[in-house]
């Protein structure tokens, strides 16, 4: 009888080591389920619009939509120095969302031809203006800027392409544009907020530069009307939170 008893009790204290186990095993089974099963980055609908508010009377507008389908006067695009393949095998996101793959598509090669040859390298700051034949884009014109190296990117440089852009607009003499980063269809996972918050901060340095020069008869641009931010589903929202925060920026100096 000793004997069962003993085999009875090592029986329940093994029964009970199991029960702790599988317990902790489940515990970390669910806590696996759950990081798996996190809610994805919500998506905004194409062709979703708003106007994040106005600096200076030029309004800031957003849009879910690809550069060769956003309709404006100019579109402004940004790509960095060529690399084999680059703009169709980016891992940042599928490639029926790359908007560089539909501008280069829409446009039969020609963006990848000229940085291929080196017609057009895409050195920092390097600009390359296109008029499009008609109903290949949606805008009339395509300014194309250069990044540079991606390897040596930084958030950084994004107020000086905002810059660029402003300056170039004005001098074509446009009343509205249309400007896509497109660093993450080149495969960069830059800071959306930071990039979009640097774009608007580097081109309204150079819109009151150009009103500064204005107001001393030194130089004569047309009047902005608004300039139109381009967002791919995905970053559309978060894009907005820096678009705001430059926005607010600007109009408390």
């Amino acid at each position: 009888m000793k004997n069962i008893a003993i085999f009875n009790n090592c029986r329940l204290r093994y029964f009970s080591l199991f029960l702790l186990i599988t317990f902790l095993f489940a515990g970390s089974f669910t806590n696996i389920t759950f990081a798996q099963t996190a809610p994805e980055t919500k998506m905004a609908a194409l062709g979703t619009t708003i106007t994040w508010g106005k600096v200076d009377n030029v309004a800031i507008n957003g849009l879910v939509q690809g550069p060769s389908s956003a309709e404006a006067e100019l579109q402004v695009a940004c790509v960095f120095e060529y690399t084999e393949g680059d703009i169709f095998n980016p891992p940042a996101l599928p490639a029926n969302l790359n908007g560089m793959v539909h501008l280069d598509d829409a446009l039969k090669g020609i963006i990848t031809e000229l940085r291929k040859s080196g017609k057009f390298t895409g050195h920092s700051l390097e600009t390359l203006l296109i008029t499009p034949p008609k109903g290949t884009l949606a805008a009339k014109k395509l300014l194309l800027i250069g990044l540079g190296d991606r390897t040596k990117f930084t958030p950084d440089l994004m107020i000086s392409v905002g810059s660029v852009a402003m300056r170039e607009a004005l001098r074509l003499g446009v009343s509205d544009y249309s400007f896509a980063s497109d660093i993450k269809d080149a495969g960069i996972d830059s800071p959306t907020a930071l990039v979009a918050t640097n774009v608007v901060l580097g081109s309204f340095e150079a819109y009151r530069t150009q009103t500064y020069l204005k107001d001393k008869k030194l130089s004569d641009h047309k009047p902005l009307s608004k300039i139109t931010l381009l967002a791919g589903p995905a970053f559309y929202t978060v894009a907005g939170e820096g678009i705001k925060e430059a926005i607010a920026t600007l109009n408390s100096k």
